[in-house]
């Protein structure tokens, strides 16, 4: 049973920043479980979750805004909320500004002391009053762009390096947008048709995906409170995730190697792809996740995975040589295209990250290469835009291995792509930020 509520959404939205900021939560993660746990109208889950989302988004952003207003420093929960409301103000239009002062107001009293709730109203009031800090007055492109859109200067630089100013700007103001919600049909247990007119009758407002064949997008609400998710017909999945999977081309059964595989969404699409027959073997270093594969595997009626716990740099001494047809090594990555579903991975990713990855990354592809069978194929892929974690990483495969060439595969041909590495890239796409570079093997 859901338990009630303490205080108000506002107030939980505060707590969420707090745990998110301070505690180390992941946003996606500690929104959810207060969704689950706590009784609220779908008004107020929309609210929350636009609270949240949107206050981390523009963390830096708001903290420039109101800079002119603050003096000396403010506590963890103050500033917090002062972001909270400044967000209100300056991105919401169906609240009164006199309401979000008010709650804000309302929250300082029930948490501090009154020179504390001095202190928010007087910013906020002073902020109604004047207005906040405009970003035309940053003189420099790349800080005004990284403040405005609330991204370490560090990222907007590598962006502009790499893909020049406007792709950057693209970028930048895409990941603060809503992604779109996708989801996976389960062609072993039903057809696209059935499940499509399953939702319709049920009130979603559902269609096929433009370029991914098996994936379907919603206009709004949930796929996870479907009957045809819970019965294992649907697999919540960004259409840049299937497509990896697409790239593999994977036949019937096929032995397939997942080598970075929980939380299982790639997993049981090669299983699902192979239409349940052959072996998927999924590792993964954590070996608390490898249960999240399992249980996606038993609500899809999958029986051909076989989840178990280990380190891929290491995966050379669990099978022999050429041992598999096709291999996925989805690796660990900064995360930098999916800001939009987790905004604080803008804050606590560093560059030094990336070059740190981008050697892991290089290292489990080249001990992945001698247990793929010659002719078979080995996909490389990333969820993060950045060329070094991405091109370089294939550029030193190619150079290492000379037996190892690019190919085109059918997620090239859905995309209608000619480029043998492809970049997805959120602006352009309207998906993750994802990269996938397919090899095969020659003699």
């Amino acid at each position: 049973m859901k338990k009630r509520l303490k205080g108000n959404v506002r107030d939980a939205a505060l707590q969420l920043l707090m745990d998110i900021e301070e505690g180390g939560s992941y946003s996606n993660l500690a929104l959810n479980n207060v969704i689950q746990t706590y009784e609220l109208n779908e008004k107020d889950r929309r609210l929350l979750t636009q609270l949240v989302y949107g206050t981390l988004q523009m963390r830096d952003a708001l903290d420039y805004r109101m800079s002119p207003y603050v003096r000396g420093k403010l506590s963890g929960w103050v500033r917090q909320l002062l972001r909270l409301s400044v967000y209100q103000l300056d991105y919401l239009t169906r609240i009164p500004d006199r309401a979000i002062v008010y709650e804000a107001v309302e929250i300082a009293k029930r948490r501090g002391h009154q020179g504390i709730v001095r202190t928010v109203n007087g910013i906020l009031r002073s902020y109604l009053r004047s207005g906040g800090a405009p970003f035309e007055a940053i003189e420099d492109p790349l800080e005004r762009l990284a403040t405005e859109t609330s991204h370490p200067l560090w990222m907007i630089e590598a962006w502009v390096n790499q893909y020049g100013f406007e792709a950057a700007e693209g970028i930048a103001f895409a990941n603060n947008t809503v992604p779109e919600r996708t989801a996976r049909i389960n062609r072993t247990q039903t057809t696209d048709e059935e499940v499509l007119e399953e939702l319709t009758d049920f009130g979603y407002a559902v269609e096929k995906h433009p370029y991914v064949d098996v994936a379907i997008l919603l206009a709004e609400g949930s796929f996870a409170s479907s009957f045809a998710f819970r019965d294992g017909r649907l697999s919540i999945q960004d259409a840049s995730s299937m497509l990896a999977v697409d790239a593999l081309e994977v036949e019937e059964h096929m032995t397939v190697l997942d080598l970075c595989a929980a939380p299982g969404g790639k997993t049981t699409y090669i299983a699902e792809s192979m239409n349940n027959t052959g072996k998927v073997y999924a590792h993964d270093i954590h070996a608390h996740k490898i249960s999240k594969i399992e249980e996606q595997a038993t609500r899809l009626h999958l029986t051909n995975i076989e989840a178990s716990e280990l380190d891929g740099v290491d995966v050379k001494e669990q099978y022999e040589p050429s041992t598999f047809d096709r291999i996925l090594i989805d690796a660990p990555c900064s995360g930098l295209g999916v800001i939009r579903r987790k905004p604080e991975i803008k804050y606590t990713k560093s560059e030094e990250d990336v070059v740190a990855l981008s050697h892991l990354q290089f290292k489990l592809v080249k001990e992945s290469i001698p247990l793929l069978k010659v002719g078979g194929t080995l996909v490389y892929s990333t969820c993060t835009m950045d060329q070094r974690e991405n091109e370089e990483v294939v550029t030193r495969v190619l150079a290492q291995f000379p037996n190892m060439r690019l190919k085109k595969t059918y997620a090239h041909e859905q995309l209608d792509l000619e480029e043998e590495m492809i970049q997805l890239l959120p602006n352009e796409w309207e998906s993750d930020g994802f990269f996938i570079a397919a090899f095969v093997k020659e003699e």
